[in-house]
């Protein structure tokens, strides 16, 4: 089924979340600083109240399905962006990134990772449309993805090992041994040389890169609007830089979220391999017919799953803390 939303709305939808983004944009820019506690809360707050005001709006434009798919996936992409910021932080340790500009260096970070994953969200609409049996390689993929987030057992040497992209970086470019502000270029013994913050930037892209490859499958697991896909990232990752400074040292605390992440992924394969055998396509497959008994997950019921696992991860990482903390 096709969506009904008016090309009016979708048109000025993405207009105002654009210069919702430059203003904050702008305001970064102008008054770098770190964010108080009080300050990012009420960001926080604005952004999720933000989403769901436009899922009213979808809703009364569009009605209930299409309204839940966006929540749906909207959650969906906040939880896995959640991911993000556990690396985020790894980085900005690793690297050791002034706190003053750590709000720039994770705007530029959600910049890039919009535009990913926009790319990202056009290939992969224009090969649903194409090639249905792309769900049955979406949904392995994301089986496989989770099974890795749950059991990978990643070492903190393994987490602050650098990616090849940055060590090739570091070998071909000339790069400052100090931070010049917020600057990527700077003077160092007379000559005009890169600042570490470039090599922080790579590393963030790179980062979003592999969320990108992940994330985006997920959601059109629940919607195949491009249009949902992209608005729901938007609202994700708009949030996504103050609650960096609002979970700060939590964020090593729930020590059980990447399961409750991981089953989320996992949940989604499924339904996607399920999506597939309905429109299965493929010859050594049911000769080519669909597979009609597969069971057809509704979005209302991807919406508890998400939010119950989101839920259990986390009261289970709060309720059973280390004895030494």
């Amino acid at each position: 089924m096709e969506l009904a939303l008016p090309w009016k709305f979708e048109v000025g939808s993405l207009i105002v979340l654009t210069l919702i983004l430059i203003a904050d944009l702008l305001i970064i820019l102008k008054r770098p600083h770190i964010p108080s506690m009080k300050e990012a809360t009420a960001w926080v707050v604005f952004y999720v109240s933000l989403a769901l005001v436009f899922a009213g709006l979808m809703y009364y434009f569009a009605g209930g399905e299409y309204a839940g798919q966006f929540v749906a996936g909207w959650l969906t992409e906040y939880s896995l962006s959640i991911d993000n910021l556990f690396v985020f932080v790894l980085l900005m340790s690793q690297f050791n990134v002034p706190k003053k500009y750590q709000q720039e260096v994770l705007m530029v970070g959600i910049i890039l990772a919009l535009v990913l994953r926009g790319i990202f969200i056009l290939l992969g609409a224009q090969l649903i449309q194409n090639f249905s049996w792309i769900f049955y390689i979406f949904g392995a993929f994301l089986v496989y993805t989770a099974y890795n987030q749950a059991f990978s057992g990643e070492s903190d040497e393994d987490a602050n090992h650098e990616p090849a992209i940055v060590r090739i970086a570091r070998k071909r470019m000339q790069i400052a041994p100090h931070f010049d502000g917020a600057k990527i270029r700077t003077i160092f013994e007379g000559k005009k040389v890169w600042t570490p913050m470039i090599i922080v930037f790579i590393a963030i892209g790179f980062t979003d890169l592999i969320f990108a490859i992940d994330s985006i499958p997920a959601i059109f697991g629940i919607t195949k609007s491009p249009f949902i896909v992209f608005t729901a990232n938007i609202f994700a990752l708009m949030g996504l830089r103050q609650l960096y400074f609002l979970l700060g040292g939590l964020l090593d605390k729930l020590k059980y979220l990447h399961y409750g992440i991981a089953f989320i992924l996992a949940f989604i394969g499924a339904k996607l391999f399920f999506h597939a055998m309905h429109v299965n396509e493929l010859p050594f497959i049911n000769g080519g017919e669909p597979i009609h008994w597969a069971p057809e997950i509704s979005t209302w019921v991807s919406l508890a799953v998400i939010i119950c696992s989101m839920l259990v991860a986390t009261v289970a990482s709060l309720i059973f803390k280390d004895k030494s903390e």
